[in-house]
């Protein structure tokens, strides 16, 4: 009887798998630890297995979409994807146009140089200088608000770091969580300054006002996963602890 109750209470949650709501999570796969493509092909990093972690906890499949990273709103409002998984902070700007998720990481604005270059050392000397951004990101507003700046937006964060390196901008400004992954790689870069960027951590997007009951469902699975250790393994798979 056992037996029989077991394998019933198998049928029936496969029946719920095989008829799980499938979600569009669109990403942009080029912001390594967060979400990047792997020696085997596939997108993968902390956000891709977070929302992957919640999917199980709120009982849904997931479909991983690919674009850049400031085509990644439009998409969403034009009901491309349904979830936004890319390190997006919460912005003003953005709020008018999406709902955000709590934070699930919190940061800071990353500021690198080149090694060579010892007359760049305080946040005045930015004004005038050329700096390299990601398209699209908060940094790019936070480097839009230094007097007199000539901002270099770059759609991928590897041709912002790029432009540093090749002596085609003076500075960078990077995500902090992504920054000192790069100045490990990087020698010949350097971290000047950090300081606040100003948003309240990364968050999962939502078309506005459209996905109300998701998005409540996604938040209490955060908090699940932080008091179940689950979160905390990701964080240390992915050096971010």
């Amino acid at each position: 009887m056992k037996l029989l109750f077991k394998l019933l209470i198998s049928i029936a949650m496969l029946i719920v798998a095989a008829n799980a709501q499938t979600i569009k999570v669109g990403t942009n796969a080029a912001y390594p630890p967060f979400e990047f493509v792997n020696e085997q092909n596939q997108i993968t990093g902390f956000d891709m297995d977070l929302i992957a972690e919640i999917a199980k906890k709120v009982g849904f499949k997931i479909e991983i979409v690919n674009i850049s990273f400031d085509s990644l709103i439009p998409a969403l409002k034009a009901g491309k994807i349904d979830i936004i998984a890319a390190a997006m902070s919460a912005t003003p700007e953005r709020l008018k146009a999406v709902d955000f998720s709590k934070p699930y990481y919190h940061t800071m604005n990353l500021f690198i140089k080149r090694a060579d270059n010892k007359e760049l050392t305080k946040f005045e000397q930015l004004e005038g200088k050329k700096i390299s951004v990601q398209l699209g990101t908060v940094q790019e507003l936070a480097a839009k608000d230094i007097k007199s700046a000539k901002v270099m937006a770059i759609d991928e964060i590897f041709g912002a770091v790029m432009a540093v390196k090749n002596a085609k901008a003076d500075a960078l400004i990077v995500d902090s969580s992504i920054g000192y992954g790069y100045l490990k790689q990087n020698p010949d870069l350097v971290e000047f300054l950090h300081l606040p960027d100003g948003s309240e951590g990364f968050s999962f997007a939502f078309d506005k006002g459209k996905h109300k009951e998701l998005q409540a469902k996604i938040n209490s699975a955060i908090d699940e996963l932080k008091n179940d250790g689950i979160y905390d393994k990701l964080l240390v798979k992915y050096n971010l602890k």
